[in-house]
Formats: structure tokens, C-alpha cells, sequence
């Protein structure tokens, strides 16, 4: 059945139930049997089985290998120091994955813990799981919603569906009404309440309708389930590269194997040069520097308002193609505003910020206005005062503002306070007899006031369309206008105000007599005199559309998402820049709901606003940006964004306003749920991106260089036991402290100055794009080439392999250290600035100095087994290392061979 079409009558006869009595105890002891109010969990995989999952990464896999060839050959020292990259390296990743399994947990934390229910003609209390479909429920301000139920009685109810709907304000229900719609979203529906949702006001009661999975809150925890997490595009770009590197080492090892066998090696050499392959093919630091540069990039981030959960994720922002972005508070203020008027006559602006009590008021033609001498305006803001229940209250210490109330209420409160007019003044003119209470019936809220001359007021807000009806005159300059007169300006004022997306709210007054007090409040509400009639809106944040222009700028394309009217939606998405043309093609819920997988695939590409969506329309979007190989980033505060926060690649909740779910459903959390966080966290992710691309340079040419290097003296042996131009220790001392600590600071170097004029990256681009992979080969051969060779040279001078060795050693440091800051910048070493990173300065010296102790300390002599070197010879090492670097950048500047 559709619950919100059809009467309590038909509904209680089809769920078997009595809304005077409730069930019985065998009707309920027969449906709970059926199953419990409450969401199915999924299976949480064991600790120690994710544990061991992380040991899957294959760049681990290599370096595993490597740690059991170091074993097996009993180079304990070798082994001990891998083994001990790869425990640090799972442990992180796992750390990292264990506390995002918590989505469900949270959302069955929403589940009210208590339920008033009728049953066999007696209220009582039970455990809100023990609900089944037909009881009879109460509702109390204060309560959770326990289930999904049609209301068949309310009073003045208002319940807080924000978290489901979006909407940013709780909703005024109407029980009694059926609604004949079949397309209707779950904000409309006025006469049905909703599991997890928070009754603010009134009372009323219910039917239970739907339990457990089957109510809104479980259909989005079963899409919930069913949403796969993504690999971010980091995450893929290192599977990929780590495959590259596994099948480089297999057919490097294989191919040096095979030369030895060819020349009659014995195993146990084979087996140590295989290990010394290994070591200088991996980039051991890899995961650890992306660790560390996403952790500080995630401190970055935090500074600027972002708190990361998911550690691949900082990087995934520099990625985004698309960002989907809910309405309500995250591009907009959540603050109602008060910044059109009209009354007297004639329009008005206001300006100010928010709620607090500041603000300039402006005539029809935007001249400014002394408020103080227009008297009508003067007369609109203090019965509109006298006729609100809200409070606007100022913060002892921060002492900035907020609302007690509603925030519409609240908005008309601050618009009287820039106007000079206040609650205290106010209270000291009137005395406030009697209050009615706004409902949907009447659509008005009124007020009897006594003034300090005894005379008698009441003093009305409604509906403009509902509230003119009531009214007998409109005040005007210095006089009253006839309503029917009127009613033709009357109306293209409302008709201005909807054109613009304005909330109204119209206002008016009565004089009363003494004897009218009695009077029945549908005769009280009649033959008003209309005051004013205010436009109001959530506006935008200022700093958000600041924001979409930057987006723009970076080729990022911004949509908006939310559940609210679509009319709102067009006028605060062309206002703020989402789209140019306010005519540009919109799609609603239901028109959503009506095409296919591959007519949505289409109109993506298209639509850029989407208003009255459900959490599965929400999902369908992402999926459809997704099937066209972007990177999509999503917004959300509700439990109803759960879904799409999960399937996007990179979620993104509000820490403000957001729901437990959407947290922990969510890779970024908005500390202070603003739009413009979001596009700083973009900059931050296109700065870490292309640091870690500078560090995979760097640490590959140096791998290239030390792995060429050996090769060299494979393809120039001419004997059965070739010497290795590095002894294994000496390839990890490069790979992990004299390349390391510079290509560390390399993942703290500052943005280039294009760095938000460039288009997205391409999802599948690879960090060899951009013709990388033949830099990184030639230079690195380069290295090799010149390391081997100084090798070579040592060999001549001395017959002593030891100084060989560590002339060879010192000419592939003092190259490397060279090579960082031509890896430091997308251009060229000699278009940036060397001295601009001031840590990368301290890590080249740092990595020299501890490289020159190993040289010529004892200590160092006996663990890399090295040989201090002559003087001459050390600076020759230092020419001929540097030399090429600075060759082939200048040869690469001015022949602009990008590949070189």
C-alpha cells in the first residue's frame, strides 16, 4: 500500500489493527516472529584477517621476497631492516582501515531506544525493537521517531527530517489528510512520520506502517551495505605501478640469472646478487613517504578546516573532476535571512550576515534608508516581534548570535533588530495576553497583545496566499489600500518573491475590543489589515562562491544535490555561479525516477542541479558520474547521503550538521561545513599529487641508477665471479637515508604557482603520464652509467674492490642529491628556485654529511663496508655524479625535449 494516499480507516482495516485499542498479545507475539524493529548488521571482518589482507600490497610482496632471500643467505642485517619496512608500513594501512568500519554501528545508534505503544487498550513503554507493523504509537516533543508510521492525530506537530530529507527545517505535519500524489517524495509527506526522525514540537499518533529494514532508514542501511567502497585514484596508480615494478624485478633477476648460469656462477653468488637486485629495484621508502607526506598533508588540511579519515583520500581531492554538493549549509549559510521586504508599498532591501543583529536597509532602487523616520516600516517590525515565539540570543563569550526557534521566525526577529527594534522595547509597549499556535489548517500563527493605552491587538503571520484572504485593507504610505484593489499588486509581489526563490511569510494587525477576546480564533483572524510581507532565504555563503569560481577555474565541475524545491535550488545555483543560464536543464526526484541507467548516464552531463532526490537517486547520480571516468567528490550531513557519501570516491560530511552515519560513511569530515574547505582541500590534494610524482622521480631514477649500475658489470664481466659495483648495504643505505631524507622533503614542497589552472587529471592516468617513464629510464641509465664507470676507475687506480666500491658509492649520492631539485619541479631545475624549500636544503645536507661519515668513520666502514677515499678523489666523484644532471636539464631547457 502507499500509506500517505490511502485513510486510517482502510489502513487499520488492511493491518488487521484498532486505533482505540491496539493490538493484541498474540497478534503481536505472531508478527515479532516475522522479525524485530531493528536494522541487519553486516559481518565485520576479523581483526587479524584485515591485518593480514594489508600484507596483499605488492610492493610489500617484493620486499618480503627480498627479506627471505636475505634470510636464507644469512644476511641478517639486510633482512632485519626489511622486514621491519614492511611490519611499519601494514600496520599504518591497517590502523587506518580498522577505524573506518563503523557506518552501520552508527546508524543503528539512531534507532529510538524506547516506544510508547498501545496495546490491548493500555499505554505502556517498551524497547523500540519490540515494534510490529500495526501498532499504535505516541509521539511527544523530544521523541525519536521508533518507526515508520501514518499519523491519524496531530497537534501543532513538527518533526525534524533533516538527516532523511535535507530539508532545513523541521515539518509541520498534517494527520488527517490523505494525499493523492504517486510520485511523492518523502519531504511531502505531510501525514507520515519516519524512523530515526526527531519530533521538535506537539504531539501526535501513529500507526506503525513499516519496521525495521523496510523503513526509509533501512532501505538507505541496505544501500548502505550494498555501496562498495572505491580504490582511490592513488590507490589504483599504485597497484599499477607496484605491478610494473615486481615484473622489472622478475625479469632483472631472471635475466642476471641466467648470464651467471651462463658463465658458470655458483648458487650462493647468484643468490646474493638476486638480493641485491631486489633492494635496488624497490623503492623501500615508497609507502612509508606516502604515509608520512599524506599524514602531513592531512595536518595541512585540518589547519584549514578538513579532518581526513581515510589517508588515501587527502591526495584523491587533488583529483576531483566533479564535486557534488548538498545546499543547505555547506553553500549556503543555514541561517535564514531576512533580505527583501515589502510593506507601505514599496520593496526594501536588507543586508547583514547570518543572525547577527547588523545590517543596512536599502530602498527599491538599492539607495540607502534611514529606518528610523519610515514609520510603517517601524510598525511592521515591532507587531512582527510581538507575534513570534522565537528568541535571538547572544553568546556570553563568543558573543555572536543564534536562534531559539524557528529559524524562519528567527530570520524576521534579526531583520526587526537591525531595525532598531528589539524584544525588550517591545515588551515594554505590549503585554502579551494570549498566543495561537501556528497549524496546518489555519496556516497562520496570531498573537492578542495589550498596549500601554489598554487598547487590545491582534497581531498575524501566515501563508501570504492563505493570509490575504483574511485580510479587509493593505497598509500603505499614509493610508489604507482596499484588499480587493490590492490584490493584483498584492499578488506580483508574492509572484517577485517566488521568482527569486524567497520563503514568505505575510504579517498583519487588528484592533480589538474587550468583548471580542471571546470571539472564536477563526473570527479573531479575519478582516486583518496586511502589514508587510517579507522575503526570506537561506542565502549563500560568500566565501563558497568565491569557491565554485575557483572550481571552475581548475576545470572541476560543481553540482548541487538537495531535497529541497526546485525553484530554490535554480535561484541559489545560478546566483552562486553552478550554473549560467537560469533557464539551464534541472532534474527532479521524480523525473529521476523515471529514467533509465542509460538516459541518467546522458543527462549528467547536463544537469548540474537536482532538487526533491532521494538517498537512491543520490547513489544513481554518483554511479552515473562515475560510468564516465570521473573522480567524484559528494557531500552530505543525513543519513540519507550515507550511500552516495560511501560510493563516491572521495565523501565528504559536515562536522557541524552532519549525522553520525554521514562521519563515518565519509573519507573527509568539514569541520566548519563550508564549500570553500573543500576547494583548499583540492589544492592541497593537487600539491600532494605532484610531490608524490616528484618522489617517485627521484627515488626510480636513483633505482634505475643503482639497478643499471650492477647490470653494468654483468654485461662487462670477463671472468665467472663478476664484482658488484655496490655492496647490498650500500643500496639500502641509498634507498632508505641519502635518497630517502631528501625525497621526504620533496613531499613537503610547496604548490607551483599553475597549480590550480590545470585540468583534473584523468582517473586512469598513470604517474608515468606526460612522457615520466622515459625521463626516469634515461636519466637513471645515465646514473648507472657514470656510477659504473667511476667503479671501473677505482678498480684502475687501486685493484682494491672495496675502494671501487665506494667511489661508486659516493658518485651516486652526490648525483642524486643533485637530481632532487631537478625532480622538485614539474619544469626545470633551472626554473625554480633552489633555496624555496628550506627542508629539502637541511635534507641533502643532512643526507651528505651521514654519507661522508660512512666513508671515513670505522663504524661506518664495518657496517657498509666502505673505504675512506682520497680527497681528489672524493670531489672528482662529486664533479662527475653532478655533471650530467646539469647537462641534460640545460639540454632538455633549451631544446624543450620534455622527455629527457
Amino acid at each position: 500500500m502507499t500509506w500517505f494516499q490511502d485513510s486510517i480507516s482502510k489502513i487499520a482495516s488492511a493491518l488487521q489493527t484498532d486505533t482505540q485499542t491496539g493490538l493484541n498479545r498474540q497478534q503481536v507475539t505472531d508478527r515479532q516472529a516475522q522479525g524485530l524493529n531493528e536494522l541487519a548488521s553486516v559481518a565485520q571482518t576479523p581483526w587479524i584477517w584485515m591485518l593480514l589482507y594489508q600484507f596483499k600490497n605488492p610492493l610489500l610482496i617484493i620486499l618480503i621476497f627480498g627479506a627471505l632471500l636475505s634470510f636464507v643467505t644469512q644476511h641478517t642485517t639486510d633482512a632485519i631492516a626489511i622486514s621491519v619496512i614492511v611490519a611499519l608500513n601494514a600496520l599504518i594501512s591497517f590502523t587506518q582501515e580498522y577505524k573506518a568500519q563503523k557506518s552501520m554501528d552508527a546508524l543503528k545508534q539512531m534507532a529510538a531506544p524506547q516506544a510508547k505503544v498501545l496495546r490491548e487498550g493500555e499505554w505502556q513503554m517498551i524497547p523500540a525493537k519490540q515494534l510490529v507493523v500495526g501498532d499504535i504509537i505516541k509521539l511527544d516533543a523530544g521523541s525519536i521517531v521508533p518507526a515508520d508510521c501514518r499519523l491519524f492525530h496531530s497537534q501543532a506537530l513538527r518533526i525534524d527530517e533533516a538527516a532523511l530529507t535535507g530539508e532545513s527545517e523541521p515539518v509541520l505535519k498534517d494527520a488527517e489528510t490523505p494525499i493523492d500524489d504517486h510520485e511523492l517524495p518523502i519531504a511531502d509527506q505531510h501525514n507520515m512520520a519516519f524512523m530515526s526522525s526527531l519530533v521538535t514540537e506537539g504531539q501526535g499518533s501513529a500507526l506503525v506502517v513499516n519496521i525495521g529494514m523496510q523503513t526509509e532508514v533501512g532501505k538507505i542501511a541496505g544501500l548502505l551495505q550494498s555501496a562498495e567502497t572505491q580504490l582511490t585514484p592513488l590507490q589504483q596508480r599504485i597497484h599499477k605501478l607496484s605491478k610494473v615494478l615486481i615484473i622489472a624485478a622478475v625479469l632483472l633477476v631472471l635475466m642476471v640469472m641466467s648470464v651467471g648460469l651462463f658463465h658458470g656462477m655458483d648458487w650462493q653468488t647468484l643468490m646474493t646478487t638476486g638480493i641485491s637486485l631486489t633492494v635496488a629495484a624497490t623503492p623501500e621508502g615508497l609507502i612509508t613517504l606516502l604515509t608520512i607526506v599524506l599524514t602531513l598533508g592531512a595536518s595541512r588540511m585540518m589547519q584549514n578546516h578538513a579532518l581526513v579519515r581515510q589517508l588515501a583520500s587527502v591526495e584523491t581531492l587533488g583529483s576531483t573532476s566533479v564535486i557534488c554538493s548538498d545546499k543547505t549549509g555547506t553553500l549556503t549559510q543555514n541561517k535564514m535571512q531576512v533580505t527583501q521586504f515589502w510593506t507601505g508599498g514599496h520593496f526594501y532591501h536588507v543586508t547583514g550576515h547570518g543572525y547577527e543583529p547588523e545590517g543596512d536597509f536599502f530602498d527599491h532602487q538599492k539607495a540607502p534608508i534611514a529606518y528610523q523616520d519610515i514609520e510603517h516600516l517601524q510598525h511592521l517590525a515591532k507587531i512582527s516581534v510581538v507575534c513570534s515565539d522565537a528568541e535571538l540570543k547572544c553568546h556570553p563569550e563568543h558573543k555572536t548570535h543564534h536562534i531559539l526557534g524557528s529559524p524562519t521566525e528567527g530570520a524576521i526577529l534579526v531583520a526587526a533588530a537591525k531595525a532598531g527594534v528589539t524584544r525588550k522595547a517591545v515588551n515594554e509597549q505590549f503585554e502579551l495576553i494570549q498566543m495561537f499556535a501556528f497549524d496546518a489548517k489555519r496556516k497562520m500563527m496570531s498573537v492578542i497583545a495589550q498596549d500601554k493605552d489598554g487598547q487590545y491587538w491582534l497581531f498575524a503571520k501566515g501563508a501570504p496566499d492563505i493570509f490575504v484572504q483574511h485580510c479587509e485593507a493593505v497598509q500603505l504610505q499614509n493610508t489604507l489600500g482596499d484588499r480587493l484593489t490590492e490584490q493584483a499588486n498584492i499578488n506580483s509581489v508574492i509572484e517577485h518573491f517566488a521568482n527569486q526563490a524567497l520563503r514568505t511569510l505575510a504579517v498583519g494587525y487588528r484592533k480589538l475590543s474587550k468583548q471580542e477576546l471571546e470571539l472564536p480564533i477563526e473570527q479573531l483572524e479575519d478582516n486583518l489589515i496586511l502589514s508587510g510581507i517579507y522575503g526570506i532565504i537561506d542565502p549563500p555563503r560568500p566565501e563558497a562562491v568565491q569557491a565554485i569560481q575557483d572550481c571552475h577555474s581548475a576545470g572541476i565541475r560543481v553540482v548541487m544535490i538537495t531535497g529541497d524545491h526546485a525553484s530554490t535550488a535554480r535561484a541559489i545555483a545560478h546566483s552562486m555561479g553552478i550554473i549560467q543560464n537560469p533557464q539551464a536543464p534541472l532534474l527532479e526526484g521524480s523525473q529521476l525516477s523515471q529514467l533509465s541507467d542509460e538516459d541518467l548516464f546522458k543527462q549528467v552531463s547536463k544537469v548540474s542541479v537536482y532538487a526533491r532526490v532521494t538517498p537512491e537517486h543520490k547513489l544513481r547520480i554518483v554511479q552515473a558520474l562515475q560510468a564516465h571516468r570521473w573522480v567524484v567528490a559528494m557531500t552530505g550531513d543525513g543519513v540519507n547521503d550515507a550511500p552516495a557519501l560511501r560510493k563516491a570516491d572521495i565523501g565528504v560530511a559536515m562536522g557541524i550538521t552532519g549525522t553520525g552515519v554521514s562521519k563515518e560513511s565519509a573519507d573527509l569530515i568539514l569541520l566548519d561545513d563550508n564549500f570553500a574547505s573543500i576547494v583548499q582541500a583540492v589544492k592541497e590534494g593537487r600539491r600532494i599529487y605532484d610531490n608524490i610524482r616528484k618522489f617517485i622521480r627521484q627515488d626510480l631514477t636513483t633505482n634505475v641508477g643503482e639497478v643499471s649500475a650492477l647490470l653494468f658489470a654483468f654485461i662487462f664481466m670477463v671472468s665467472g665471479e663478476p664484482l658488484l659495483t655496490l655492496a647490498p648495504l650500500m643500496i639500502l643505505w641509498v634507498n632508505l637515508v641519502s635518497d630517502g631524507l631528501p625525497s621526504l622533503a620533496l613531499g613537503v614542497d610547496g604548490a607551483e604557482s599553475n597549480v590550480m589552472a590545470r585540468r583534473p587529471r584523468p582517473k586512469d592516468e598513470s604517474f608515468f603520464a606526460n612522457k615520466l617513464g622515459y625521463t626516469i629510464l634515461i636519466r637513471g641509465l645515465i646514473m648507472g652509467a657514470v656510477t659504473y664507470g667511476m667503479f671501473e676507475y677505482g678498480l684502475h687506480l687501486t685493484q682494491n674492490v672495496s675502494y671501487a666500491q665506494t667511489l661508486a658509492f659516493m658518485t651516486l649520492i652526490f648525483g642524486q642529491l643533485v637530481q632532487v631539485f631537478d625532480s622538485r619541479t614539474l619544469t626545470n631545475i633551472y626554473r625554480r628556485n633552489p633555496f624555496g624549500n628550506k627542508a629539502l636544503l637541511l635534507a641533502v645536507g643532512s643526507s651528505a654529511i651521514l654519507s661522508l661519515l660512512m666513508v671515513y668513520l670505522p663504524f661506518g666502514n664495518l657496517f657498509l663496508s666502505t673505504t675512506p677515499l682520497a680527497l681528489e678523489h672524493l670531489g672528482l666523484a662529486l664533479m662527475v655524479g653532478a655533471l650530467p644532471v646539469l647537462l641534460v636539464s640545460a639540454l632538455n631547457d633549451f631544446l624543450k625535449m620534455d622527455w629527457l
